[in-house]
């Protein structure tokens, strides 16, 4: 029992430091952890959200107080969050986790190129027109996708939020990050209480983890804007690398299980 608090202690601190430097809630860390301490699938994206809650609301708090945060770009992305959120929790419950898996690896690599594509049009004398769009309809797109994805994987929706401001609404990596994990407090309430509502949420676990997370997001948050942009955008393009081998070799033991059964 020591044993697994200590676990849970260290990981939510591992996900506060991942989420104030990455701006992600930090359920990519928290879902296959969860998982291989025997939760369910839903039980691990329930109560990954709930840690998130916690975990994400404390780094906010510290952007804010030291002027990072702008609450009227966390709102236009936010508010369509709330709605897509539910939606990914209704299509989480209803589909085999394998595609769950796939899905999110792929999305992973995606957004490799996606940051990578964003950073090319910077460095260009020239952006191609048709890669702009209006700032309501690309905050509309930009918090919809990471409201869902939340509901759907129990992240805070951070590891699509991050590259697509970067893209659509032109912000540079360090503020979409500290946007990102604004918007993450909504949409990590609002996939927590979707998934309440079928209990799925471990709350005790769930606060522990949040706890530790908290106190990671306010050591991360304090060294975020001191580092160069190359070291913040290579460490994301790693981080996403890494989680997509492993997510592709979970989606294939599943697989496997759904086959033999």
């Amino acid at each position: 029992m020591l044993e697994q608090l200590l676990i849970l202690i260290v990981s939510g601190l591992g996900s506060g430091l991942l989420a104030g430097i990455l701006g992600i809630g930090g359920g990519t860390v928290l879902v296959p952890l969860l998982l291989a301490l025997n939760y369910t699938s839903l039980q691990a994206i329930a109560t990954s959200s709930l840690a998130i809650v916690i975990t994400s609301s404390s780094g906010s708090i510290q952007n804010w107080r030291m002027g990072y945060l702008d609450f009227q770009r966390v709102i236009l992305l936010g508010i369509p969050a709330i709605i897509t959120a539910q939606l990914g929790v209704i299509v989480a419950n209803r589909i085999p986790e394998f595609i769950l898996l796939t899905a999110f690896g792929c999305l992973l690599i995606f957004n490799i190129f996606l940051s990578n594509f964003r950073r090319q049009l910077v460095t260009t004398s020239h952006q191609p027109s048709g890669v702009r769009l209006s700032q309501k309809f690309a905050c509309l797109l930009t918090g919809g996708m990471g409201g869902f994805l939340a509901g759907l994987f129990g992240i805070g929706g951070g590891v699509i939020m991050v590259p697509l401001q970067m893209l659509l609404l032109h912000e540079m990596i360090k503020v979409a990050i500290q946007t990102s994990l604004g918007v993450i407090v909504i949409t990590s309430i609002s996939s927590c209480f979707g998934h309440a509502l079928n209990n799925n949420v471990v709350w005790l676990v769930g606060i522990i983890l949040g706890v530790g997370g908290l106190i990671g997001a306010q050591i991360s948050t304090r060294f975020l804007p001191k580092l160069p942009d190359k070291v913040v955008r290579f460490c994301f393009y790693v981080m996403l690398a890494v989680l997509s081998v492993y997510t592709f070799w979970e989606a294939w033991e599943a697989w496997e299980i759904y086959n033999n059964n």
